[in-house]
């Protein structure tokens, strides 16, 4: 009933297109994330109910009926949960926390609000609906298209992030430089079977956890580089700890349907 863009000021012909096709345009500071500018795109929208898209996302149609029905006949419900499918480097995700990827994004005016911290689920009030974890009722998120693309993105978000940590007065902890990137790659790779998405499981995974790292290390920056000393005894318990943890999930993993059983098996005589 009404196609309404926000537009972060681009360069580029958006805000042309959309008014070719009968949008009506309004605009938002440019944040670097999306959330501020999803509650200022839902205070301009008119309609009862709204859908909310980012520009590389789609729907199906067989997902368009889904949610016509739901809100024509389910009058009870408030908001949808609606999984999504993350086509990175031109292969569907379907593990290491990249399906089913809910998201609430369907849902009555008033009824959800983001936060204005980056990367955070919205507050939602009344009743909501999970959709089932099918492709066709699923977003098509045409996510990350080349590496160069994974790491521009990373570069702006861990900015944010790096100052979010600061004004939750997070105390720089070299520790974290080592154990909170692991701990994301054995998450992902292991704990959610990325390594069932083949080479682009193992590559998301260590690029996930790369991302974890310039954080941290980007709110040392931050605090202007202090030095602090590292004896080998400290490092010598990171090492204990972190290899329990890398030690465990080998135990765990049936490493016999894992296409990179020779891989992982040298990985682990050698750590």
């Amino acid at each position: 009933d009404e196609i309404l863009v926000c537009d972060m000021y681009s360069a580029d012909k958006t805000v042309e297109i959309a008014g070719e096709l009968g949008a009506k345009v309004v605009y938002h500071i440019q944040t670097g994330y999306v959330e501020l500018a999803r509650n200022f795109a839902i205070s301009k929208a008119s309609g009862d109910w709204i859908l909310i898209l980012d520009a590389d996302e789609e729907i199906p149609e067989s997902l368009t009926k889904r949610l016509q029905e739901i809100a024509n006949k389910m009058k009870q419900i408030n908001y949808v949960e609606i999984p999504r499918k993350n086509i990175i480097f031109g292969k569907w995700m379907k593990a290491s926390m990249w399906w089913p990827d809910y998201n609430i994004r369907f849902f009555k005016k008033g009824s959800v609000k983001w936060s204005d911290e980056i990367h955070i689920p919205p507050k939602t009030a009344g009743e909501g609906l999970k959709l089932e974890s099918e492709e066709k009722y699923a977003i098509i998120h045409n996510h990350y298209s080349s590496v160069s693309q994974f790491v521009e993105r990373l570069n702006r978000y861990t900015d944010i992030q790096a100052k979010n940590l600061i004004k939750k007065e997070y105390k720089i902890s070299w520790e974290d430089f080592i154990t909170k990137p692991t701990g994301e790659f054995l998450g992902r790779y292991f704990a959610n079977y990325g390594y069932k998405d083949g080479l682009h499981g193992l590559a998301l995974s260590l690029l996930q956890s790369f991302s974890f790292l310039i954080m941290y290390l980007k709110v040392w920056e931050i605090n202007k580089f202090p030095e602090r000393e590292i004896n080998l005894k400290e490092l010598k318990d990171i090492r204990g700890k972190m290899g329990y943890e890398i030690d465990y999930w080998f135990k765990n993993v049936n490493l016999s349907k894992n296409p990179f059983k020779r891989f992982l098996q040298k990985a682990r005589n050698k750590i």
